[in-house]
């Protein structure tokens, strides 16, 4: 698509915002136990300390939907805009937070947790993708004007544990199973004790987006950074950084949901074009819109992983998307 063609930014945030407020409206309102609207306006009018008699609504709504719906939308919010920095600091339209390992690391410290009956699995997730991103940096950083390289041992560093990952799944026994739904992805348990760390991971991709649009437009052009005043080592060290800790977040609570930072960024940046100004706000808004989306959908299936659904949906569209660009 043309730049002629493009859509105004304008128009942009009210059709992605349109999106967001119906999936929100969609995750609260559909589920496994039925609710008439008039009931569901009536417990969220009531707020998260209100008091009535229909305590079983009540807690169905507060309780379960919104804190679920919260952090689907700020996980999906996470990934989309890690997927917009990613493709810009590395150069690379294939790039999404999954890049430099940070999926198969938390994929592997939770699976040893399950595999060794240690409780930990998130902490142990969370370290897992902390570890991967700190080895990748180790082998791929080294010469600052080096992406290749980075992407480069991101690649090896997530095959690696990958196989082992195999591996361990080939000797677990009865608990490969509880391995492969974490690795699913899911939003099926997830409560208020999710919401912090989930608004912790939204406000620092925020606040990235907000310090370096700039810079992220001169590095996705491939101009000479240094010639315009931009530290590029530093820059991307510090968003390759950031954007890790805030999807291991995502990763470590939910498990691995690919797909929302490849296609989210791709389609915003065909149909209003690749400032990041633009296309960071749109991608917090579309990755979140996304990924309500997707888990009322997988509720309506007995609740289907939703990474499962992201792949399944996501992998025809950016196929679609590729193939509109030759």
């Amino acid at each position: 698509m043309t730049d002629t063609k493009r859509l105004p930014a304008a128009f942009g945030y009210a059709a992605v915002l349109s999106v967001l407020i119906v999936s929100v409206f969609c995750g609260l309102y559909f589920g496994p136990v039925p609710m008439s609207l008039w009931d569901l306006l009536a417990m969220l009018d009531l707020g998260p300390r209100g008091v009535t008699t229909e305590a079983a609504k009540y807690t169905l709504v507060w309780d379960l939907r919104v804190p679920r719906v919260m952090t689907a939308a700020m996980s999906g919010a996470v990934l989309a805009s890690g997927g917009v920095m990613f493709q810009a600091v590395l150069r690379n339209p294939l790039a999404e937070p999954y890049t430099l390992g940070v999926a198969s690391g938390a994929s592997f410290g939770a699976s040893m947790a399950i595999f060794f009956g240690v409780g930990w699995i998130t902490a142990s997730a969370f370290a897992g993708s902390a570890g991967a991103m700190l080895l990748v940096w180790f082998l791929g950083e080294r010469d600052g004007h080096d992406v290749s390289g980075t992407v480069l041992a991101g690649v090896i560093v997530g095959s690696i544990l990958g196989a082992a990952l195999t591996l361990l799944k080939a000797i677990a026994g009865d608990k490969m199973n509880a391995m492969v739904m974490w690795m699913m992805g899911s939003f099926s348990a997830a409560g208020w004790q999710d919401v912090r760390p989930m608004s912790w991971a939204l406000c620092l991709v925020v606040l990235l987006s907000l310090a370096y649009f700039r810079e992220l437009d001169i590095m996705a052009s491939g101009s000479d950074g240094e010639a315009l005043g931009v530290d590029v080592a530093r820059v991307r060290l510090t968003l390759l950084a950031g954007v890790s800790l805030a999807v291991s977040f995502v990763v470590s609570r939910f498990g691995v949901i690919g797909f929302v930072g490849l296609v989210v960024p791709h389609l915003l940046r065909i149909l209003f074009g690749p400032s990041h100004r633009n296309l960071l706000p749109l991608s917090l808004a579309g990755g979140a819109a996304l990924m309500c989306a997707a888990d009322t959908i997988a509720k309506g299936f007995n609740e289907l992983p939703s990474g499962v659904l992201t792949v399944l949906v996501g992998g025809p569209v950016f196929c679609f998307i590729l193939w509109r660009r030759k």
